[in-house]
């Protein structure tokens, strides 16, 4: 039994940050505190949140 009431996949880029939940499908924030906050304030309790770890980006 799993005991999140929904899972998140988190998809970080460089101006938003992509989100699909197993109940809710896919919305998009803007990757600054106010998308953050936003995200969090919509996020529902007992959620599992998880993203890959892909490395570090290289900006010139």
């Amino acid at each position: 039994m799993n005991k999140y009431k929904e899972t998140f996949g988190v998809d970080i880029s460089k101006d938003v940050f992509d989100v699909h939940g197993s109940n809710q499908g896919h919305d998009q924030y803007k990757n600054d505190e106010i998308g953050f906050k936003k995200f969090l304030k919509e996020l529902p309790k007992s959620s599992l949140v998880v993203m890959e770890a892909t490395g570090y980006y290289v900006t010139s």
